[in-house]
């Protein structure tokens, strides 16, 4: 059945096959599924991390040019 998903070759060592294998059977899923899954998290986790990284760039900047003193903010 054709697809109109792109498609991706990996070539993994004999670890990572092992680790992959592993998985898609306590999983019951084929390996290409797991390795769709495990890219998918991360891509993700990468994201996050990354958007974290300009969350606290942003929150120090502010911080410096809104801070107020802790006496002044409960007065």
């Amino acid at each position: 059945m054709p697809t109109t998903n792109p498609r991706l070759n990996v070539v993994l060592n004999p670890e990572l096959f092992k680790f992959l294998k592993a998985i898609s059977i306590k999983e019951d899923k084929t390996m290409s599924a797991t390795a769709k899954e495990l890219i998918q998290f991360a891509i993700e986790r990468h994201e996050d991390y990354h958007l974290s990284l300009l969350a606290m760039e942003r929150e120090k900047l502010n911080f410096r040019n809104k801070s107020i003193s802790h006496e002044d903010a409960w007065k």
